[in-house]
């Protein structure tokens, strides 16, 4: 079992999210917040105006011109295209390390990470969802908890994994029962830590949709299954993989068929290379 002061002390290890990153999540979801407010907010940080530059000039989106400007990346590709590019951007120093007690090498998470968002991203479109960049943004950090507790799952894989196989328990009851905390729930820790919204602390502990009481939330339902989508195409899913309770119902509930899951994940597919090429350059 993990003592509060490790967890503490694990917890102060991570880097912080670039202010710049901190203040978009905070207005991305407000309807009244301006193109200019947003830019002002990127520009006042030139590193980051400099990588989002770059992004939005990558094969990724094969735009006819080169964009010069945010001002002018969001007036071509939409203010929550760039929005998320830039938290992307910011989550990568955490994200992108090596998770060897989850079976991650250095990057695996990462792209996980991105390309769960993306999907996620993508059927919140389908569905028109309201607050479309807390989706993405959770979608993204839902596993930031496994940063912290991979040196414990290294530990105690072992006894985590014969759980898995003996007992039918899912990876992160099995984290739970071993370490006495699950990534998702050390994942909310951290959120309220770095002053997250209650919603998105709320997406990031039940992701996996293991609480009957959620699972009638529209945004969690939709990083649920676009984290399940990420696993089922074997994005950076790690050891812990498939070892997760699929709810069949969940389709149901949004309304998916699995014809559109089907296109999801040819479509996603076909554009991975330029997903390749955008993570390079994050």
């Amino acid at each position: 079992m993990i003592s509060v002061q490790k967890l503490v002390q694990a917890i102060d290890q991570l880097k912080p999210l670039p202010q710049v990153a901190s203040h978009l999540m905070k207005i991305a979801d407000d309807p009244q917040a301006s193109m200019r407010e947003i830019a002002d907010i990127i520009t006042h940080d030139p590193l980051i105006t400099a990588d989002l530059l770059r992004m939005c000039n990558s094969a990724y989106f094969g735009l006819a011109r080169k964009i010069e400007s945010v001002q002018e990346a969001i007036t071509l590709l939409g203010l929550e295209k760039v929005v998320n590019l830039v938290l992307i951007k910011c989550c990568r120093a955490n994200l992108g390390r090596a998770q060897k007690g989850y079976g991650h090498q250095e990057g695996d998470l990462w792209r996980h990470a991105v390309s769960t968002a993306l999907i996620a991203g993508d059927l919140a479109e389908r569905l028109a969802a309201e607050a479309r960049p807390r989706i993405f943004t959770g979608a993204l950090l839902k596993d930031i908890g496994k940063v912290i507790l991979d040196r414990f799952v290294a530990d105690g894989f072992g006894m985590i994994d014969n759980l898995v196989q003996t007992q039918g328990m899912s990876f992160k009851t099995a984290e739970k029962k071993v370490i006495g905390v699950d990534h998702a729930e050390l994942g909310a820790i951290v959120a309220k830590k770095w002053h997250f919204s209650d919603k998105l602390v709320a997406i990031i502990q039940h992701h996996h949709l293991d609480c009957p009481e959620v699972r009638d939330d529209l945004e969690i339902n939709l990083v649920y299954l676009g984290d399940t989508v990420g696993m089922m195409l074997g994005l950076g899913g790690g050891s812990d993989g498939l070892a997760y309770h699929f709810y069949c119902e969940t389709l149901n509930r949004l309304k998916i068929s699995d014809r559109d899951i089907q296109e999801i994940i040819m479509r996603f597919s076909e554009h991975q290379p330029k997903i390749e090429v955008l993570l390079e350059m994050a």
